[in-house]
Parts: C-alpha cells; structure tokens; sequence
C-alpha cells in the first residue's frame, strides 16, 4: 500500500476557526492562573493605602508629641493611643531604646529586630502579628513608632473571595464565553439547518437558507450551500413533475373526446376500429415519452459512456428517417468525416439526435435540406443540425425545450407533442453534454455538445 498524505485543511476551514478559539481560550486560563493570580496574590499581602495614611498619621502624632512635651509627652500620647487601639505601640530612638518612661524588657527588644515597614508584604501564614516600624515624617533619624499590626489594617481579609473568582467565577466566565463561541460557530448554523429541514418536511420547498449561512466559506458554508443546492432540485423536480401531470392530463383529454364521438357515431366497424386503433397509438405515445422525460429529470446519475461513431450513427437514423418521412437520402446531409467519435450513451444518444432530427425534418418544407455539421472545441465536439424551416422567434429559443411546448404559427408544421427537445435535451445533460438553439438566415439551428473521444481511446 502507497503513503497515505495527510491533507492540511483549507484556509477558510472550520478547524482553523476551532483552533483559534481554543488556543485563545487556553491561552487566557494560562493569562488567570499567571498573571492575574500573581497580582491578586500581591494585592492581598500589602497594606492598602487607607491603613498606611492611618499609621503614618500615628507616627507624625507621635513625632509631635516627642517634640512638645518630651518623655512626658510621649508617655501621654501612649496612654491616649492605648484607649482606643487594641494593638502594642512604642516610640524609640534611632538606638532603639524607648522614648517614654516605661523601658523596654527583653523580649520587647528581641521583637525589634523583626520589624517591617508600612510597604513591606505582610503574610497571614505567619503566626505571630507583625510589629511595624514607622520613621518620624519631618525627622526620620530622631525616632519611630513601633506598633503592632492592628487586626482591622491586616491584608488579605477578603483572600477568600478573591479566591473564588480567581479559581472558579472568572474560569467559569471564560469557559461561557467559549461555550457562546461554539455555539455561534457550530450549533446556531446547525440549529437553521433543522429548521430549514422541518420547513421542507411542511412541504415549503421554497424556503431558503440565509445568504450569511451560505456565503460562508467553511465547511458548514459547503453543507449550507448543498442543503440550498437540493432544495432547488427538489422543488424543481416537483415542479416539472406537476407540470408534466397537468401537461398529460391536458393532452390526453384530446384523444379521449376523440373516443368518445368515434363511440357515438355512426361509422363502420372498420373505420371505427382504425380510429381507435390511431388513438391509442397516439396516447401510448404520449404517456411513453412522458414517462421517458420524466425518468430523465429524475436521474442524476451520468450513463455509462462509450466511444460512438457520430457518422455510422447518422447514417442509420437517416436510412429510419427516410423511410418514415419518404424523403430522399440526398435532403439529409452530414458533413462529418469518420474522425468525429464522440463519447455517450448509444441508445440515448440515438433517440436525442433522432428526435431532433425529426423536429428538423417536421418544421422543413418538402424540398428543405437537413443538414448534421460539427467541430472540435477543445475536449468537446459542437454538433449542430440546420434546417430550412421559418426558424423561431429569439424569445422562444429557450421555451421551446419546455414540455408539451408548441409554438403557434412560428414554425410550419404538425404532429408531435411537445416532448422531442425536452427528451434529447435532458439526455444530452445526462451524458455530460448539452443542448441548445440558434436561428440562421435560413432556419433553425439545434446545437449539441458531447464529450470526445479520449486521446488514449484513439491510441
């Protein structure tokens, strides 16, 4: 077995747009639990700004005090701050000893050495309360105030709730945010095609998708379009289903009344069993190639194809076509050589050029030339068959492949229901080709494109 390779998507591919999105999202849970983790972290270990204004106020008053009134004031404004601070407080000199009356034991001044500032990180792992130290504002080197950490300035209090957004609130938020994406990218278009299947399944076919779902150019754009694709299909197809009901039962009701008055009447038996022997022949007619067009419009599947000799196969539709129209051989001419090898169905492609050819012998005048032309086109041959008829008006060169279509008094003429064009037309298509008209200076022109033959076919 061969290496398989392994096909990167399509630049508009939907697992380019999944891909973004959940790199994106990735990327913003490492952007949480990093940066936003270390910054809430940070913020909840250092005092906040209304307890720093707080304490630098205690030691500016207690700076004042020293100065105003010395020991004796020192050891006032201590007594005042111990009536309404519930924490250990003490002014000392640059040689750490008290600046009041009461000294310091030694415990005290083994805490000394542990103090931080009113900037530093206070961590409420730690089991005993931090002691500050704050510098006099206006004379840093004459003392500080010392106190111990009141409860109500201690960081952190509300850890716990920053902790819950950080761990579970915000990530949540993120993971809605992603959900909201995929939904919009995935389930919203999903949810329009269901939509747009029960409005098929209530029978209107002629509902149709947004043009945002299928301008999209991703994978869903491709099944939205698709979905489009085959609603038109199959609206057309009951379209040209009920047509052709209401075309047969219109043109069987003709016939029918035909029937009726040859029953009513008087004739001989002979004459009678003629009459109706030619109308059934003609709704048996009519209800095969109905069938028959119907069959075309239905299959979508292209028939097997092979290598056809365009000239051998006129040669024997012309030798039918002579002997049903008693027409001359000479009238049907074919300016193909041996070399035009197309590929196609036989049998189709035999009953197209025949009714075509038939419209051209039908619409000619008794001594009006038929005449079978053709050129290579690239991979392609461009057949045309020329007739010498009154040719049709521009506007009808297309409703004339139309069912059960008969201009009046276009194109001289009679017989036939309308189904010939329609038929070769649609068998055409099926095998890779296709039909259409053109007038000329001296008629009307029917001009087919069929596949060549493969150059390795030749070889």
């Amino acid at each position: 077995m061969g290496e398989r390779r392994c096909r990167l998507p399509g630049r508009h591919s939907l697992f380019w747009k999944l891909a973004v999105l959940l790199v994106g999202f990735c990327l913003l849970m490492v952007w949480l639990s990093w940066y936003w983790g270390r910054y809430v972290e940070t913020q909840n270990a250092y005092l906040t700004p209304q307890a720093k204004g707080v304490l630098n106020g205690y030691a500016a008053q207690a700076e004042q005090a020293w100065k105003a009134g010395g020991e004796r004031g020192v050891d006032d404004w201590l007594r005042q701050m111990r009536s309404h601070e519930q924490s250990w407080v003490a002014v000392i000199g640059s040689d750490l000893q008290s600046l009041g009356s009461l000294a310091l034991d030694d415990h005290q001044m083994q805490r000394l050495t542990f103090m931080r500032g009113v900037d530093w990180p206070m961590s409420r792992r730690q089991k005993t309360v931090p002691w500050l130290k704050i510098p006099f504002p206006d004379d840093p080197a004459a003392g500080s105030l010392v106190i111990e950490l009141p409860e109500r300035f201690k960081p952190g209090r509300y850890a716990l709730v920053w902790q819950m957004l950080t761990n579970g609130v915000i990530p949540a938020l993120f993971t809605l945010l992603l959900c909201a994406g995929l939904y919009r990218l995935l389930i919203l278009p999903l949810n329009q095609l269901r939509e747009q299947a029960n409005a098929w399944r209530a029978d209107r076919l002629s509902s149709r998708l947004s043009p945002q779902m299928t301008s999209r150019q991703d994978e869903l754009g491709d099944l939205n379009r698709a979905f489009d694709h085959m609603a038109a299909r199959l609206q057309s197809t009951v379209q040209i289903q009920q047509q052709l009901l209401r075309d047969l039962s219109h043109e069987l009701r003709t016939p029918l009344s035909r029937l009726r008055v040859a029953c009513d009447s008087e004739q001989s038996l002979p004459e009678l069993r003629e009459r109706l022997s030619r109308e059934v022949d003609g709704m048996r007619r009519l209800v095969d190639d109905t069938l028959h067009l119907a069959w075309l419009d239905a299959e979508r599947e292209k028939l097997p194809a092979e290598d056809i000799q365009v000239l051998a196969l006129w040669d024997m539709l012309v030798d039918n076509a002579c002997f049903e129209s008693c027409r001359p051989s000479r009238q049907l001419r074919c300016d193909l050589d041996s070399d035009c090898w197309v590929r196609g169905h036989l049998n189709t492609l035999a009953q197209a050029l025949e009714n075509i050819l038939r419209n051209a012998i039908r619409h000619s005048a008794p001594d009006g030339i038929v005449q079978l032309g053709g050129r290579m086109d690239g991979d392609d041959w461009l057949l045309w068959l020329e007739d010498q008829g009154g040719g049709v008006d521009d506007n009808d060169l297309e409703r004339i492949f139309a069912p059960f279509i008969r201009l009046d008094g276009a194109r001289p003429g009679d017989g036939g229901f309308g189904l010939g064009l329609s038929i070769a037309r649609n068998s055409l298509r099926l095998q890779g080709g296709d039909l259409w008209a053109e007038n000329t200076a001296h008629g009307l022109r029917m001009i087919m494109r069929l596949p060549a033959r493969e150059v390795e076919a030749v070889a």
